[in-house]
């Protein structure tokens, strides 16, 4: 049976790169940025909502720009990421001015997600294969306390103008185990990540499986989050002016916990303009997949 999937869309920090920045970049043929196509994809995989996590100043803008291009292919809501929406555990800090990380972001959806739904970054083009996999284990999926992750070829997700920030997966018979984050770029003929928490670099396979936060969950996943980011605003009230709740430690404590995450592998190749100098290189391959079929030449028409 086919069962109802949001596509949750982690958008709070597009509001001031409307003036030209990477994330609102037009990389299609009539003006498309690369959440056009996310959107598109999640449409013609099964998903039936969508759900847009912004900045509430911003929401008159986003939803002429973007969010009024699609209210007649899908049904779409907004969830306001607030720095003061957490819970009255610590004090602000005045340095404080960002909201509290990707972990706070999807919890800010928790009263217009009902179902089960999907989170993706929105200036990341996945490909519709990893639409079209996470929609097939969510139809097949009945255990409330199994997640999933869309995970991609380390070699499909790089670029040659610097270093990008991926996952690195470790699983064990299709199970995720552990996610380490790194900044990874090639050296001389070799991948190397470099974790962020400081740990020793190491060399990554061209084939290694590798995560850019796409995520299914149940909304089991809302209880976690609240109770964990009680939980971290205690744990880090000496630094509040600069920690960050985030989704894959989240996801790694899931799974310390018992939690299942199964890994489902895209062999598509992912598109992003993490420096300005990748924009050509994006254009060019949208350019190609239209001329293949695999998109319309305008994508909202």
């Amino acid at each position: 049976m086919k069962k109802d999937l949001t596509l949750v869309i982690l958008a709070a920090g597009m509001g001031s790169r409307f003036g030209g920045l990477k994330q609102v970049e037009p990389i299609g043929p009539n003006g498309e940025f690369i959440i056009d196509y996310s959107i598109y994809d999640a449409i013609r995989a099964g998903f039936t909502k969508v759900v847009f996590i912004i900045k509430k100043e911003n929401y008159d803008l986003f939803r002429e720009t973007i969010g009024s291009r699609i209210e007649d292919k899908i049904k779409v809501e907004y969830a306001f990421q607030d720095i003061n929406d957490i819970p009255n555990v610590i004090d602000i800090p005045e340095e404080r001015v960002k909201p509290w990380g990707t972990g706070h972001a999807v919890l800010s959806a928790r009263d217009v997600v009902e179902g089960n739904f999907v989170m993706i970054n929105s200036d990341d083009f996945y490909g519709k294969d990893a639409y079209l996999k996470i929609k097939e284990f969510f139809d097949n999926n009945d255990d409330p306390n199994c997640y999933s992750m869309v995970a991609f070829r380390v070699k499909n997700t790089m670029t040659e103008n610097g270093s990008v920030k991926r996952g690195v997966c470790e699983s064990e018979n299709g199970y995720l185990t552990n996610i380490i984050e790194s900044s990874i770029e090639r050296v001389e003929n070799d991948i190397v990540a470099s974790p962020l928490d400081g740990r020793e670099k190491f060399n990554v396979k061209e084939n290694a499986l590798v995560s850019m936060n796409f995520f299914g969950f149940t909304p089991k996943m809302f209880d976690t989050l609240k109770v964990g980011l009680e939980e971290f605003l205690i744990n880090n009230k000496e630094d509040l002016s600069k920690c960050e709740y985030l989704i894959p430690d989240v996801v790694f404590e899931e799974i310390k916990n018992g939690k299942k995450v199964k890994v489902l592998e895209s062999t598509d190749k992912w598109l992003g303009v993490t420096y300005k100098e990748d924009k050509p290189f994006v254009v060019d391959n949208i350019k190609k997949l239209i001329e293949k079929g695999e998109y319309p030449y305008d994508l909202w028409k």
